[in-house]
């Protein structure tokens, strides 16, 4: 008896989870579905609670160091406290809300290089949290985001990578505490003047905050700079621009008054 009691304290034997998702591709501010099986151990056990939360890995850089972590973003309770006997089933249904300003993973059915993301559950049996179960889950871009990101592509822009990394934009309003940059290599008809062109979303029920930032290459006695363009998208009239043309307009502009595109 004294064994038996102390492998239950250890969870050895007690409840399980699942997480099965009906459609695992959302967009931001869309919803995911699914429901959580809670499976019984071989002894009764009280669950506090089941919750799941949406997590994606994040830079993070201070002064003197840079490192990687997974970071919890949304959470959503989905039961209170409850009595699970030895054995017995418990099936939660749920409608999880996908953040606004969640970063994007796929784009045309391929995976950003760079990004993962997940929906955690979390069982909570006797003050001892289990983070059993992690699903893998898809965003997709809104038809706005999807827009810019066309015309980049039809200037000649191509995917190099993606990244979150943790901190704020000035003079952005922003909810979460990190920002996606998904980077570019340079259009053959930039390639002279800058190195790579970052493009961050930060999306709200209305609207996109574009902000785009040029790392620009340095000559021999000049020095490499950032320069950054900010603009707004609404949802509504995104497919009322060309876009290509815009974003073509603002390179030139920018890279022009640098001395660097003639």
């Amino acid at each position: 008896m004294v064994f038996k009691r102390l492998m239950q304290s250890m969870g050895v034997g007690g409840p399980s989870v699942e997480t099965v998702l009906a459609n695992p591709n959302c967009r931001p501010g869309g919803v995911l579905e699914g429901r959580v099986h809670v499976a019984g151990g071989d002894h009764a056990a009280d669950i506090e609670y089941v919750a799941l939360g949406l997590v994606t890995r994040v830079e993070v850089e201070s002064a003197d160091s840079e490192y990687e972590t997974t970071q919890e973003f949304a959470r959503q309770q989905v039961t209170g406290p409850f009595r699970l006997e030895a054995g017995q089933r418990y099936d939660i249904p749920f409608r999880f809300a996908v953040p606004w300003e969640t970063p994007l993973t796929d784009l045309y059915g391929h995976r950003l290089h760079g990004m993962t993301m997940g929906l955690r559950t979390e069982l909570e049996v006797a003050r001892a949290v289990d983070k059993g179960d992690l699903d893998a889950v898809s965003v997709h871009p809104l038809p706005a985001q999807e827009r810019l990101l066309e015309a980049l592509l039809r200037l000649g822009f191509r995917f190099a990578r993606a990244d979150v990394e943790r901190g704020h934009i000035y003079g952005v309003r922003q909810s979460l505490p990190f920002y996606q940059e998904i980077e570019f290599y340079p259009a053959p008809q930039y390639a002279g003047a800058i190195n790579q062109l970052e493009v961050t979303f930060v999306t709200d029920p209305h609207q996109v905050q574009v902000v785009l930032e040029m790392d620009k290459r340095g000559g021999l006695f000049t020095e490499g700079r950032d320069a950054f363009g900010r603009f707004t998208v609404d949802h509504a009239t995104a497919d009322r621009t060309d876009w290509a043309a815009q974003l073509d307009g603002w390179l030139r502009q920018s890279l022009q008054r640098r001395g660097l595109f003639s």
